[in-house]
């Protein structure tokens, strides 16, 4: 979701999978999600963030919420 007046959430996940090499597969079934959502937050094509899932994954990567989300404010564009 992009919104000019205040910025937006850019989710790192398609990142931190790439630096960890670990595939969809892989984290599919650490985090016991499904590929389709873990595509959707990879795109960053998500609506509203789920708190559970974002649990999912930090405990799946071993990573921090700062981590995986990233805050762009609207003049950094």
């Amino acid at each position: 979701m992009l919104d000019i007046d205040f910025g937006y959430v850019n989710i790192k996940l398609a990142d931190l999978m790439k630096e960890q090499g670990i595939s969809i597969n892989k984290l599919a079934f650490r985090a016991e999600m499904q590929r389709t959502q873990l595509k959707s937050y990879m795109r960053n094509d998500v609506q509203r963030l789920d708190i559970a899932v974002l649990a999912r994954l930090c405990y799946a990567l071993g990573c921090s919420l700062d981590d995986l989300l990233e805050y762009i404010p609207p003049d950094s564009r």
